[in-house]
Parts: C-alpha cells; sequence; structure tokens
C-alpha cells in the first residue's frame, strides 16, 4: 500500500463528502434534528432525566451508520454506476487502497457530526460524566464503528447496481433507527427482534456509546459482548468489501 496514493485519496474523498448537500443531510442535519426534536417534544420516556441524557449517545451511534452506510454507500455505488470507479482502476489506485481512503474520509466528517451533536446535546441538557476510561471506550467503539458501518457500505456499493444500493442503505438506515436502541430503549422490543438488533453493529455501538456517556454506565461484564460484536463486524465487513469490490 502506497501512503502517498491512500493520502492524496483520502484527501479528495474527504472534499468530495462535505461538498455534497444530500450527504451533508444524512451526516448532520438529520441526527442532529433527531436530537432536538425528541428532546424537546417528550414523546419518549426519559426515567426522570433529561431526554437528551439518553438520546445524545445514541444520535452518535445514528451518525456512524449515516456517514459508513447511507452516505459512502450511495455515493460510491453512484461513482461505480457512473463509471468512475472503471477510471480509478486504470491508475495505480489499489482497492484496498481506495477502501481504506473512504473510511478516513468518513472519519474526518464524523469527527465535525461528533462536535456539533455534542453541543447540540450540551445546549440541551446532557451533562456526561466522562473520565479517562470512559472516554477510551467511546473512541474505541466510534472507530469500530466506523470500520464496521464503511465497510458494510462499501460492500453493497461494490457488488449492487447503484439504485439498489440507494433502497437498501435507506431502509437499513430506518430498520437500525428503530431497532437498535437509538430513539427507543432495546428492553421495550420484542425479544426476537431485540436479539437480531444485538448482533448487527447498530445496537452494540450504541450500548458502548450509552455505557461510557451515558448517566448510567454498564457494568464491565456487560460491555465486553458488545464490545466483542462490535469488533467481529469491524474486522470483517472491510475485509469483506476490500474482497468483493468491483470497479464497474
Amino acid at each position: 500500500m502506497s501512503l502517498a496514493r491512500l493520502r492524496a485519496q483520502t484527501a479528495f474523498e474527504a472534499r468530495l463528502l462535505l461538498r455534497n448537500g444530500e450527504n451533508l443531510l444524512a451526516t448532520m442535519i438529520i441526527p442532529v434534528g433527531l436530537l432536538v426534536f425528541f428532546s424537546l417534544v417528550r414523546v419518549l420516556p426519559s426515567g426522570g432525566q433529561a431526554p437528551a441524557a439518553f438520546l445524545a449517545p445514541g444520535v452518535l451511534a445514528l451518525s456512524v451508520v449515516a456517514a459508513g452506510v447511507v452516505s459512502l454507500g450511495i455515493s460510491t455505488g453512484f461513482e461505480r454506476s457512473y463509471l468512475v470507479l472503471k477510471r480509478l482502476g486504470a491508475t495505480p489506485l489499489r482497492r484496498a487502497e481506495l477502501v481504506a481512503a473512504k473510511v478516513l474520509a468518513v472519519l474526518g466528517v464524523q469527527a465535525l457530526q461528533a462536535v456539533a451533536i455534542t453541543a447540540a446535546g450540551l445546549m440541551l441538557g446532557w451533562r456526561p460524566d466522562v473520565g479517562p476510561a470512559s472516554l477510551a471506550l467511546a473512541v474505541t467503539a466510534w472507530l469500530l464503528g466506523t470500520a464496521a458501518c464503511c465497510g458494510l457500505g462499501l460492500a453493497l456499493a461494490g457488488r449492487l447496481p447503484a439504485l439498489a444500493t440507494l433502497a437498501i442503505t435507506n431502509g437499513l438506515f430506518i430498520v437500525l433507527l428503530l431497532c437498535s436502541g437509538i430513539i427507543f430503549p432495546l428492553d421495550v422490543l420484542p425479544a426476537p427482534l431485540r436479539v437480531g438488533a444485538q448482533l448487527l453493529p447498530a445496537a452494540p455501538l450504541a450500548e458502548l456509546l450509552r455505557a461510557a456517556l451515558g448517566p448510567e454506565p454498564l457494568a464491565a461484564g456487560a460491555v465486553l459482548m458488545p464490545l466483542a460484536v462490535l469488533t467481529t463486524w469491524a474486522l470483517a465487513a472491510p475485509w469483506v468489501a476490500a474482497r468483493v469490490f468491483r470497479w464497474e
């Protein structure tokens, strides 16, 4: 892998993500809008605490899904459809370098997302008690979730037609929003749905961020299972994406 090629492609991918209004809608406006709406319109159980205290960590997880699965998957799918990737394939750029560059560009965008969501949450009454261990857990979960969601988005975009990728990624976004403990607590879901959700990357990511940044941290033993699931996705999804990705 060439670091020079990787650096140049990462900068290019970051510029594309930040210039696209649809990407900004999915990655910035929708997550912040959901946080503000459900914090001010109290239709969800809050357990006597500020709604933002429960919602903010989940919305951080949602922003990772939005950037990695939806935004990256759709944009890459249409790049492939319009033969942009075919032209890249004629250059010395390798598939693994393209996947890595896209993941790194999404990490940069997600840093901006985290700042915006944290600022909104603090204004709405979220007061996380973050120590070194909690911060380390949050950053680890964020990085693992990014790798998992980017790998999933790129795997879909690298094999399916652009319109199929558009439909599937938007459908996944809605399902994960409603069934991953992001907006609604997992314990209100039927048992089979809850178990299934915990095997997908969004629910473990939300659990870990809530453990690190929420008002009621999980016990150390309860962190191990979501961490194991998320780590598995973070390793497997980018590997699959690099293996199955096709330039056209």
